[in-house]
């Protein structure tokens, strides 16, 4: 088992001299990406889903076991609310497969204010691919409840679990990967402020806890601003290696 640790993205202005050298075009920023890290979460896709060219292009440039996470577009979660997913499903399925080795967790962030509707998520899952790992954050409080933890689990699909203002906190694992997403500990705002020392070997616990068990894990770090999920992603490392 492994413990796989990253950021949400890899392309931003504000990480000139905290990851890459002051003014790095946009293109190189990956390639400084993964000397640090062997993962990454893509956020972009939420916005505009890329070409299948796209996932091809990163297969090759990626290199041996780097594992590229995928969030699912908002045409699909926040539009449709999952509803009629037959054509999502088959691009999502052709980009998986264009992303071949380099696939990770494909991750699908629901509405905050899509209440819990079990037939609809499970209809959504069962139009995807067997061999696609997925993952899926619950942001209205309504999914948090055990007969959904159970569906997840039939399905070998992963509870989302979060840190972040006003989101609970659910140590919860419902497939042989854990999928965590650190949005910030600003207890006000998400995506603010940067994990104190203590907060990282407190998840590195918990993230030792289920490689123990078992358990494959995928961490990443949604606190982008001033750099903070790269310090953070570094910090997280560091602890999991004392």
């Amino acid at each position: 088992m492994a413990i796989h640790v990253g950021t949400s993205g890899w392309s931003y202005d504000h990480w000139d001299d905290v990851l890459y050298p002051p003014g790095t075009p946009a293109r190189d920023r990956l390639g400084h990406y993964v000397r640090e890290f062997g993962t990454v979460e893509l956020n972009a896709s939420f916005y505009r889903w890329p070409r299948e060219a796209s996932f091809a292009s990163w297969r090759r440039r990626l290199p041996d076991g780097f594992g590229m996470s995928v969030k699912a577009p908002r045409g699909l979660t926040h539009a449709k609310r999952l509803y009629a997913p037959e054509v999502w499903a088959q691009r999502l399925a052709a980009s998986w497969h264009e992303l071949g080795a380099r696939r990770a967790v494909l991750l699908v962030q629901l509405r905050p204010d899509h209440a819990r509707d079990d037939d609809r998520l499970r209809y959504f899952l069962d139009r995807l691919p067997w061999w696609m790992r997925v993952a899926v954050e619950f942001r209205h409080p309504s999914w948090h409840d055990d007969a959904v933890y159970g569906l997840l689990a039939e399905r070998g699909v992963a509870y989302c679990v979060m840190s972040g203002a006003h989101l609970p906190c659910v140590l919860r694992v419902t497939a042989p990967f854990a999928y965590v997403r650190l949005h910030g500990p600003d207890h006000h705002h998400l995506y603010g402020g940067s994990y104190s020392g203590s907060d990282l070997a407190w998840w590195a616990d918990r993230m030792r806890e289920w490689e123990s068990a078992g358990t494959e894990v995928y961490a990443y770090f949604n606190n982008d601003g001033g750099g903070n999920a790269v310090r953070d992603a570094r910090g997280l490392l560091a602890a999991l290696a004392r």
